[in-house]
């Protein structure tokens, strides 16, 4: 029986065979089969009989409960199944729409089907209501259009910040549902 050069501690992932520190574990074997509880080193010569790594897999239980793996078939898979994880997560963004409150049918209609795309994406939308001159003097008629954008998209989304002045702008924020 050759034995392995020493590697290095691992620095992340599980603790195997010398690196498993604890006198006794719980051995589970290759078919997934309870072996009881062990001498760490008797353990590591029967996963070196069939052919693997003593594994580690969960270092807080009493005690500690070991696999026979191989443990580079073992972190590649891992490795992978937290690549995909990172792959399939996406980060939620906040999109803009800005209105004035005396803004056209047409104009609406353009705003709204943008609101609309933004949110089946996933993303947040804040609307936001820009008052110049005189039109500062009107903020009713500000609040009645973000009400009515509210109302028109309240079955795909929920109104997250309700509307709120800010200086010369209202601003209203849209999450998705």
């Amino acid at each position: 029986m050759m034995r392995r050069p020493m590697a290095p501690m691992p620095k992340s992932g599980p603790r195997y065979n010398e690196f498993i520190t604890v006198p006794k574990v719980r051995v589970i074997d290759e078919n997934g089969e309870n072996l009881g509880i062990l001498y760490t080193r008797e353990a590591i010569e029967q996963a070196a009989d069939v052919g693997l790594d003593l594994v580690e897999v969960s270092p807080t239980a009493d005690p500690p409960v070991c696999k026979f793996l191989d443990i580079g078939k073992y972190k590649y898979e891992a490795q992978k199944k937290a690549n995909l994880a990172r792959k399939t997560q996406r980060t939620q963004e906040i999109k803009e729409i800005k209105m004035r409150p005396n803004i056209d049918d047409h104009d609406y209609d353009v705003k709204m089907r943008s609101i609309n795309k933004f949110i089946g994406e996933g993303d947040k939308v804040k609307v936001t209501l820009r008052f110049r001159g005189r039109e500062l003097s009107h903020q009713q008629l500000g609040m009645q259009l973000l009400q009515r954008v509210a109302e028109e998209i309240a079955e795909i989304a929920k109104v997250e910040a309700y509307p709120r002045m800010e200086g010369r702008q209202m601003l209203m924020v849209l999450a998705p549902k």
